[in-house]
């Protein structure tokens, strides 16, 4: 009942965001959930720097070792970093009264996050982080301001300020308005690198939240040539039926 309650609030929360402002939304991303290639990179940056602190109560790693053509060899040994069995769910050690303490809050479940917050949000989310020293965890997002989760891929994207102005409106109201990033740390990859890097993740991620839509694209070209054969026949059998009446 519990994890039905936190899927019914993931798939609201849209709504919940849109009732709570507008995020920046600088780039867009492309994905390809059946690229292999990416779905593997996307899943190896997960188990490395993500699956610390977020679970996927919803997968099992056999069935993403399935999907992602590796043998169990290959998932267990090559990507899983714990003692965790191949029939086992993607949990997690952490617990959330330690991760409370430690972020203020509990990380979400990130099985269905890319249909909570949408492929785009999550991209931009990846890419927009800061340095800021106001904030607890000395960083910051263009994306989701005062986000508790710190940058966990400092080091491969490096460490950048933002660069603000501010406006007054008419009415005497102030707006802080984002102008560009200027990097202080260059990281291990290249911008380029780091962009394709969390393109791969968020493709991983929207395979996750509906691994069946691997099926559907598998049988998607038979059902399309099932259908345009039934037409055919179904025209070829009008014609006979109609052929003597004028």
């Amino acid at each position: 009942m519990k994890k039905i309650i936190l899927l019914i609030l993931l798939m609201a929360s849209p709504l919940l965001m849109a009732a709570g402002g507008g995020y920046y939304i600088g780039e867009k991303v492309q994905t390809n959930i059946r690229s292999t290639e990416s779905l593997r990179k996307g899943a190896k940056t997960y188990m490395n720097y993500c699956m610390g602190c977020h679970s996927m109560d919803f997968q099992r790693y056999n069935r993403v070792a399935a999907d992602l053509e590796l043998t169990e060899d290959e998932m267990m040994n090559g990507l899983v970093l714990t003692d965790a069995k191949f029939t086992d769910k993607m949990t997690i050690a952490m617990d959330e009264v330690q991760a409370k303490q430690w972020f203020g809050k509990a990380p979400p479940d990130l099985t269905v996050i890319a249909k909570a917050r949408g492929l785009d949000w999550l991209y931009n989310f990846l890419i927009n982080f800061y340095a800021d020293p106001k904030s607890v965890t000395g960083w910051n997002n263009l994306t989701l301001p005062n986000a508790s989760m710190p940058h966990v891929l400092w080091e491969l994207q490096g460490v950048r300020t933002a660069h603000f102005e501010t406006h007054t409106d008419e009415e005497g109201n102030e707006h802080k308005e984002f102008k560009n990033f200027e990097t202080v740390v260059a990281g291990k990859l290249s911008e380029q690198e780091y962009k394709d890097l969390a393109g791969d993740l968020v493709n991983f991620l929207d395979y996750s939240s509906e691994p069946a839509q691997l099926t559907r694209m598998a049988y998607a070209p038979w059902v399309l040539l099932f259908v345009s054969l039934f037409t055919f026949l179904a025209y070829l059998l009008k014609v006979n039926y109609f052929r003597d009446i004028h």
